[in-house]
């Protein structure tokens, strides 16, 4: 591929056509999409946030907090009984 060898005290290099061939193929079109670059950045927040609340339950864990559970309503449900759910009797149907 190349034309000729250098010469003493000269740095070898390719020809100027195959230079711009090759800056041509590394400058391409950009292939991603606006909305994949979105839901990149989405997945990336919601794994920092995360981690950010797994942090947060070790410092408290760490600290002797006890963690207090939501009780989910579950009235939104066609189905009078859940298996392995008890029902919360503070929530009116």
């Amino acid at each position: 591929m190349w034309t000729r060898l250098a010469f003493l005290g000269e740095v070898a290099r390719p020809p100027a056509v195959q230079l711009r061939d090759l800056e041509a193929t590394l400058a391409g079109k950009k292939k991603t999409t606006f909305a994949k670059m979105n839901r990149e950045a989405k997945v990336r927040e919601k794994r920092q946030a995360s981690i950010l609340r797994k942090e947060q339950r070790q410092r408290d864990r760490e600290a002797g907090v006890e963690i207090e559970h939501e009780v989910e309503d579950l009235s939104h449900l066609d189905v009078a009984f859940v298996e392995g759910v008890e029902p919360d009797v503070s929530v009116k149907p």
